[in-house]
């Protein structure tokens, strides 16, 4: 078998992942275009470990590092898109710039001085001074 054909595979799935993740506005989306470039490299470790005829088949054993390190950056990134899914209703990443909540769909604040902040223990701000002339 020829070098050539898994390494231009490997470049295919490169750029249709680097596309994904440049173009893509939903988060599954970009999540689902990073795995396809990092089975790309995958698929490069293990075709030079087989060119090479390595005796260690260190490729491989690399390659099945990265599948481990793959799977739970997949847990944790489906975590945090089910996290913002359930507080924003939406998984736009062009929309999830700020990592605060909107103010129109914010809570609102009990007054200053309530008694909610007299309950939590909350000292109420001091009063401005006036200047005398």
């Amino acid at each position: 078998m020829h070098l050539a054909y898994p390494t231009v595979v490997a470049a295919l799935l490169f750029s249709v992942g680097v596309y994904g993740v440049l173009a893509r506005r939903n988060a599954i989306l970009v999540l689902m275009s990073v795995e396809l470039m990092l089975n790309a490299v995958n698929l490069n470790l293990v075709t030079f470990d087989v060119w090479y005829r390595d005796r260690l088949h260190g490729g491989q054993v690399l390659t099945l590092f990265t599948i481990v390190i793959a799977a739970a950056e997949i847990g944790l990134g489906l975590a945090i898109v089910l996290l913002v899914f359930r507080n924003r209703q939406m998984i736009d990443v062009d929309r999830l710039r700020a990592l605060a909540e909107d103010a129109p769909d914010a809570a609102p604040r009990p007054a200053e001085g309530g008694t909610a902040d007299r309950e939590a223990g909350a000292e109420p701000a001091p009063e401005p001074e006036e200047a005398s002339p």
